[in-house]
């Protein structure tokens, strides 16, 4: 029983649904363009830009709301818009037997007039005959908006009715999402690819520090994020990123006071077309110049805000604008056609409230009847053409058009089948360009980069000075000619627009603590590293064998330093040495004059030659350490020096002997000197430098010295000295120097109480005491000076030793025979000698 009631209760509800009446709730919303014919399109344009809302106050019924300043952008669009389809009715091969009617409604620019429209382009205010809904919309597409914001309230609400919308303006990526918005189409590409050729721009032109102003909906949004992405990927910095939305003139203030107090002196404006004209009037307000502005394709060829007191504000700008394309017939149709068939303020359809609502409405339009010259600057007509062909060739395909026989009539076409043919067409519009939507339904990316000049008549132009294609390869696609671009302010130098200054090169970046990465300081690079480039993040270490120049930005080659015959050190040293050489050789020609005197024969003069001789060598040996390292050099300057100096002390050696032997000689009974006699002498000096040889041959077998670039003890250069190798072998040589000397030393220590008149002894022992306390002192020395000290050091040894053998052994002697000559001779030098006889 309840089944079977609830079955007729079911019923009689369908019943009384099905014969419903339709009523419309409050007062119509009339199209302001409006023309009949069997298919119908829609129009959606913000013909008006402000809107004055009516008082809300509940007592009353509210009025409708009233638009004012006309938007000549968007009302040459609808002009453009009727101009496809007249020109598509006329046709004898697209749509030869159907007319095409429009209703184009205004937006007046606002979120809440929009909404209205869309409503009302969806449902119309005309009914079937007995008033009863048919639930079919008497649209069969709809042109429009020319917001994004607005474009995605229609999309939506057209969307699960599947009422194909196509936008010549609404570039917001957002919109390419074929999931939310399945029935989109737009003439026009999104903001993709502009947001990141606008970033492109920025970098190309050096600028790093910019402010960021965006329109607070959907189009400013979106287009603003994918900007600022792209500027953090290619190191732009945002000082400030500020939005606005066109009914807010507090927040309009609030943005112009921030641009006004920030230092970044390019400015990008991501803003819709409507806002921007807000934001130039607070800007000529506040009498703010001298910013360049970076704008998108929404505003930067609007002629509506060229004007003589704007353009001191916003001359030179810069930004991405639709191609220009000149649609034959359309100057004339605005001109000739368009007032008289379209506007018309007699009644019309009988409705006389209908006629009385256009009066009002059109009169502010009825003035630009006569202004024409903005027509051949209107950038997105070609869209909005293309958009109106667009649906007709869809409707060609759905109503199986054929060439001069006509369409099938009768047919009920649904919104999804024009969804569907529009996602299929592909054709060619009479100005050449191919027409066809991608997969989310928008058009191929194509911009010209435009300038704001000014030329000697004192005309504003919109000058060409580079193009942006996404269809080329990323080499190609962006070309801009920077000779022809006047800067803000009638500048002709580009300006700066940085947080800090670029860093030369031989400084790196140091980011600034809490700051953007913009913002930094310029810190010279540390010694040894570089930085060639200007704004260098990094400084680079120099190869082993280069340094860095006094400025850091280039690696030359390390100072190599070594004891040069050229400079101070060295020819001192040179000086000393042959000094040396010279009174040892006068020495050696007193003494050869002298050879038959008692006192050049006493202690065996073929020893004193000998000992003249290897000092003589000694002194030579010292220039060997001078001069650049080579491989002979290296080997010869330690080996001469170790063998000419074991001569010396042999022969040294061999004096102190022959003075202890000769005393041992006296005393009765003795016979010792016929065991260390001439040929004895000659061979202990021969034994003894043999094996100083052998030990140097054993060195130069093994591990021979080699030149060595030093680079450890300087960083700034390379000591080039000689690497001893076998640090054993150096060792040893002077090792046995040392214990010849200290054997030397300790038998003429021994001797030095000998009594004689003359007792050399003593004077072995001196010179002695000087050669050992010369290279004990010595070895500290060479193991801490650096690099060319250490061969200083090492020839100051040499010299001071051989001057010391030389002064403290045959200085005395000289004296006798130059100054003394009277006790040169053999009673002098036996005459004293109450020692002798005491001792004997």
């Amino acid at each position: 029983m309840l089944i079977f009631l609830y079955t007729i209760l079911c019923h009689d509800l369908y019943a009384k649904a099905e014969n419903k009446l339709c009523r419309m709730i409050g007062d119509p919303k009339y199209p302001l363009l409006s023309k009949d014919g069997e298919l119908t399109i829609g129009g959606l344009f913000a013909i008006h830009r402000e809107e004055t809302l009516p008082s809300f106050e509940f007592t009353q019924k509210p009025q409708l709301l009233s638009c004012s300043s006309v938007n000549l952008r968007d009302f040459r669009m609808a002009q453009i818009m009727t101009f496809a389809i007249e020109e598509i009715n006329r046709s004898e091969t697209l749509l030869p037997n159907v007319s095409i009617g429009y209703r184009i409604y205004d937006t007046c620019g606002s979120r809440l007039s929009s909404m209205s429209a869309n409503m009302a382009v969806m449902n119309g205010h005309e009914f079937e005959s007995r008033n009863i809904c048919n639930g079919q919309t008497p649209i069969h597409a709809i042109i429009g908006d020319t917001e994004s914001s607005t474009t995605v309230y229609l999309s939506r609400t057209t969307g699960p009715y599947k009422i194909p919308v196509i936008s010549p303006l609404a570039t917001c990526e957002c919109l390419s999402n074929r999931k939310e918005y399945p029935s989109f189409f737009r003439t026009i590409a999104s903001d993709y690819h502009q947001s990141r050729a606008l970033a492109h721009l920025v970098k190309q032109f050096g600028w790093s520090w910019i402010g960021a102003v965006n329109s607070d909906n959907d189009y400013g949004n979106n287009g603003m994020a994918k900007f600022l992405k792209t500027a953090q990927d290619e190191g732009i910095c945002v000082e400030y990123s500020v939005k606005f939305y066109r009914t807010e003139p507090d927040k309009i203030k609030q943005v112009v006071d921030i641009m006004k107090q920030g230092t970044a002196k390019v400015i990008v404006a991501f803003i819709s077309f409507l806002d921007m004209g807000f934001l130039i009037k607070q800007l000529r307000i506040q009498n703010v110049t001298g910013l360049q502005m970076i704008g998108a394709e929404a505003w930067i060829t609007a002629k509506d805000y060229i004007t003589p007191n704007s353009f001191h504000v916003m001359g030179g700008s810069l930004g991405f604008a639709v191609r220009k394309i000149n649609i034959y017939g359309f100057a004339d149709y605005v001109v000739k056609s368009f007032w008289e068939k379209t506007f018309s303020c007699s009644q019309r359809d009988g409705n006389a409230s209908k006629a009385e609502f256009n009066c009002s409405r059109d009169k502010d339009l009825h003035l630009f009847m006569n202004y024409n010259e903005d027509v051949p600057e209107q950038r997105y007509s070609s869209n909005v053409y293309k958009a109106v062909y667009a649906v007709a060739y869809a409707l060609h395909s759905v109503l199986k058009c054929k060439e001069y026989k006509g369409c099938e009539k009768g047919l009920k076409i649904q919104p999804k089948q024009v969804v569907e043919a529009l996602k299929k067409v592909n054709f060619t519009v009479k100005f050449g360009d191919r027409v066809w939507f991608e997969s989310t339904g928008e058009a191929v990316t194509r911009y010209e980069v435009v300038n704001w000049q000014q030329d000697s008549e004192g005309s504003i132009q919109f000058k060409a000075v580079g193009y942006y294609d996404a269809s080329l390869s990323p080499e190609q696609r962006f070309v801009l000619n920077t000779e022809n671009i006047i800067w803000a302010g009638g500048q002709l130098e580009k300006p700066r627009s940085v947080c800090s200054e670029s860093c030369p090169p031989g400084t790196r970046k140091a980011v600034q603590k809490g700051r953007p990465v913009c913002c930094y300081d310029c810190i010279p690079c540390a010694d040894g590293e570089i930085s060639n480039e200007t704004d260098s993040n990094n400084c680079m270490q120099c190869p082993g064998e280069f340094w860095s120049n006094a400025e850091k930005n280039k690696c030359v080659l390390k100072t190599v330093e070594f004891l040069s015959f050229t400079e101070v050190m060295g020819i001192v040293l040179v000086f000393f040495s042959l000094f040396g050489v010279g009174i040892t050789v006068l020495v050696t020609v007193l003494f050869y004059s002298k050879k038959d005197t008692p006192i050049v024969k006493a202690n065996n003069s073929e020893l004193s030659f000998l000992l003249l001789f290897s000092l003589t060598l000694c002194f030579l040996c010292s220039l060997t350490f001078i001069g650049r390292p080579t491989e002979w050099s290296c080997m010869l300057r330690h080996t001469v020096f170790g063998i000419t100096f074991v001569l010396c002390i042999s022969c040294v050696l061999g004096k102190t002997i022959v003075v202890l032997m000769a005393f041992k000689a006296t005393l009765p009974g003795s016979n010792v000197m016929k065991w260390f006699g001439p040929v004895q002498q000659r061979l202990s000096v021969l034994a003894f430098t043999l094996i100083q040889g052998l030990i140097c041959v054993l060195w130069l077998t093994i591990s021979p010295p080699f030149p060595y670039k030093n680079m450890k003890y300087y960083k700034e250069k390379i000591i080039f000295e000689c690497s001893l190798g076998s640090t054993v072998g150096f060792w040893a040589v002077l090792g046995y120097i040392g214990l010849l000397a200290l054997l030397c030393f300790i038998l003429a220590f021994l001797a030095r109480t000998l009594p004689d008149n003359f007792n050399e002894a003593k004077f072995i022992t001196f010179s002695m005491l000087i050669f050992c306390a010369v290279w004990i002192t010595f070895i500290p020395s060479y193991v801490s000076s650096p690099g060319k000290f250490t061969v200083a050091v090492e020839i100051f040894a040499i010299l001071a030793s051989s001057f010391s053998l030389l002064f403290c052994i045959f200085a005395p002697k000289c004296y006798i025979i130059l100054f003394k000559p009277q006790q040169n001779t053999k009673q002098s030098l036996m005459g004293k000698a109450p020692s002798n006889k005491h001792t004997k």
